[in-house]
């Protein structure tokens, strides 16, 4: 623990419940205090943010929002939060306290790892790393720092608090890349972007460092470390280490590549590579390579002799050290040694017999990584020709498998199981839904350009008539605008076929002349005399009932010419070319736009008064409806 510098927390309760009791740690964001909690009377662990980063709100806002996502994952390699707290100027993180110690810690005292004993620490880290990949956050910080070891073994993932959800912005406000730039992947340094693959690439690093005791990339200064990632590939271990698998290379060499997509997709995947690769290791392998290199023969032990321990032989001893031995001792241990060592090798031999045949001898499966984003009914398929069986869960949606892939797998991806057990697979509902996006008033062609460009399948077009949208235009899609759909889900576009032509045979002929001039259609009139049927009535229109229309368009009315009657009682009717002059329906309209009104008013057979203060839009009219001499003047009122 760190205490060589007096800290004004300890000894404070804060938020009246946790009594911070020692400071453990300091980092470039928080320092970790072991503390109780006074409610649960239970050790737990506290990590307060700097005070500088406190006072930034977009900062905090986000780590609380980030705590919360953390404390949703329910993992046994996952060290737990517990609760987000803001106690003054103090923004901390409530977590479970872990006894033991670092990973860093660990290769400290070995060195570095042989094959099977770091791919055996990789497989609960990944582990962790998979359960919030499936969760949708990424970690950002993958280091041995940060994957603890407690006294009875068990492997723990920390600070998750860093972690940002996947879709999140890719850089602080301030600029600052999150992660460890000796494990930061290439994507992380040129533009901040974090994805579950830049994970995968810290973790890749990670089993490089576990390997070979050093990191790939080392250089006089953080910056030119970063330059490294961008422009060096991480080389195989084995170039350092001698005999080190081919196989083992490959997981650090794939892991690392500059190109995201030729990384294992996600956590999940990369701990199904790294139990297959294990599961075909030979047992002494460690102990061969480290022995090879002249180096101390330094193993881990399984948890159940100690986490992590380094075990020294006798022969690696100063000689000053060894216990003296008589040329009699020798003798006998030669001899003794001789037996000893056939007795071993029978022992290995039967040890050896014994693992071939429980690799090999048909009674177990692995779970295959490959059915993972595969369609379902194929991976049953898979599945059930290596004599398992297959049921499915409820499905779900998920950021990277398209609807009807496999999702995940449980037992995981690389998993061993005896044939005739179930694996359970559970499908994909679909990319996780989002937002239809508006394209009301769009071309078709742009409107499908929008859809693809969010993401969007584009589905069925259909057509029906508006009287708001013109024709061509798109009136909305399917599901509306602002409801949220699976990108996997089509969405259907409606166009519109313009405004639907009235049917107007046998009405008055000026009345349905200024039905369609409030339209916004282009009206011409046509007069013919037919017998038998009434005067002013229309007797036929251009385009028929039911057709598409759209403002500015030009329609024909023909309408029945009337009789000139000289007299007709208290009505005055001058007769020009046998039409009477009478009242005629005024036209409204209000909201129009005042060149807009002028014409239909004028085509309407009045004469038209503009008035106003300026703009552009008809305010106010009059008369605002009703009938008025043809001739007559109606006023408008033009307003913004």
């Amino acid at each position: 623990m760190d205490t060589t510098v007096a800290d004004p927390l300890v000894g404070r309760v804060l938020d009246g419940r946790y009594r911070i009791e020692s400071r453990i740690a300091r980092g470039g964001m928080a320092t970790v205090y072991l503390a109780r909690d006074l409610r649960l009377d239970r050790v737990i662990a506290i990590k307060v943010m700097h005070a500088g980063l406190a006072s930034d709100e977009d900062f905090v806002a986000r780590f609380i929002g980030e705590a919360k996502a953390a404390a949703a994952l329910s993992h046994p390699n996952v060290v737990a939060v517990y609760d987000q707290r803001t106690d003054g100027e103090h923004v901390f993180l409530v977590m479970e306290y872990v006894a033991g110690h670092t990973l860093r810690d660990a290769l400290s005292s070995v060195r570095r790892f042989g094959p099977r004993a770091a791919l055996e620490i990789m497989q609960p880290v990944l582990a962790a790393l998979g359960a919030a990949h499936r969760a949708g956050l990424v970690h950002r910080d993958v280091k041995p720092e940060n994957v603890l070891i407690t006294e009875d073994g068990q492997v723990k993932v920390a600070d998750f608090g860093l972690a940002r959800a996947e879709t999140a912005s890719k850089m602080t406000k301030t600029g600052i890349i999150i992660g460890t730039v000796g494990y930061l992947a290439p994507e992380q340094v040129v533009s901040g972007d974090a994805g579950v693959r830049s994970d995968v690439y810290a973790a890749g690093v990670m089993l490089f460092e576990l390997l070979t005791g050093r990191l790939p990339h080392q250089a006089d200064t953080p910056l030119a470390v970063a330059y490294k990632h961008v422009n060096e590939t991480v080389p195989p271990p084995s170039s350092v280490v001698p005999g080190i698998p081919t196989r083992v290379d490959e997981l650090v060499t794939d892991a690392t590549s500059h190109d995201p997509q030729r990384r294992p997709q996600d956590a999940n995947q990369y701990l199904a590579e790294v139990a297959e690769v294990f599961g075909g290791l030979p047992p002494d392998i460690d102990r061969r390579i480290q022995d090879a290199s002249g180096n101390d023969t330094r193993v881990l032990e399984t948890p159940a002799a100690g986490p992590h321990t380094a075990v020294l032989d006798a022969n690696t001893l100063p000689a000053a050290q060894r216990p003296e031995r008589t040329r009699t001792d020798r003798a006998i241990g030669a001899l003794t040694g001789r037996y000893v060592l056939l007795a071993l090798g029978l022992v290995a031999a039967v040890i050896l017999g014994w693992a071939v045949w429980y690799q090999t001898s048909g009674q177990y499966e692995r779970v295959p990584s490959s059915v993972v984003g595969m369609k379902v009914t194929d991976a049953r398929d898979r599945l059930e020709s290596a004599g398992l069986h297959v049921q499915t869960a409820k499905p779900v949606y998920d950021d990277r498998v398209h609807k009807g892939g496999v999702v995940r797998t449980d037992p995981p991806a690389g998993s061993r199981i005896a044939k005739g057990e179930t694996v359970t697979l559970t499908p994909s509902r679909g990319i996780t839904p989002k937002k239809v996006p508006d394209v009301e008033g769009k071309s078709l062609d742009d409107a499908e350009q929008t859809l693809e460009d969010e993401g969007f399948t584009v589905g069925r077009t259909s057509r029906t008539p508006s009287q708001t949208v013109p024709r061509d235009s798109v009136v909305g899609t399917d599901p509306e605008a602002g409801a949220r759909l699976s990108p996997d889900e089509p969405v259907g576009i409606v166009v519109s076929t313009g405004m639907s032509m009235p049917g107007l045979i046998g009405q008055n002929g000026d009345a349905a002349a200024n039905q369609l001039r409030s339209m916004g259609l282009k009206v011409k009139v046509e007069k013919k005399k037919v017998d038998g049927k009434p005067a002013d009535t229309v007797l036929e229109q251009d385009p028929a009932e039911g057709t598409g229309v759209s403002r500015g368009d030009d329609v024909t009315l023909v309408v029945n010419k009337r009789d000139c009657i000289v007299d007709a009682g208290p009505f005055e009717f001058g007769c020009n070319d046998g039409e009477p002059t009478e009242n005629i329906p005024v036209p409204n309209m209000t909201g129009r736009d005042v060149n807009d009104a002028r014409r239909a008013l004028e085509d309407s057979g009045f004469k038209v008064k503009v008035t106003g203060f300026g703009g552009s839009t008809v305010r106010f009219q009059s008369p605002s409806d009703g009938e008025a001499p043809r001739g007559s003047t109606v006023t408008i009122v033009r307003g913004p």
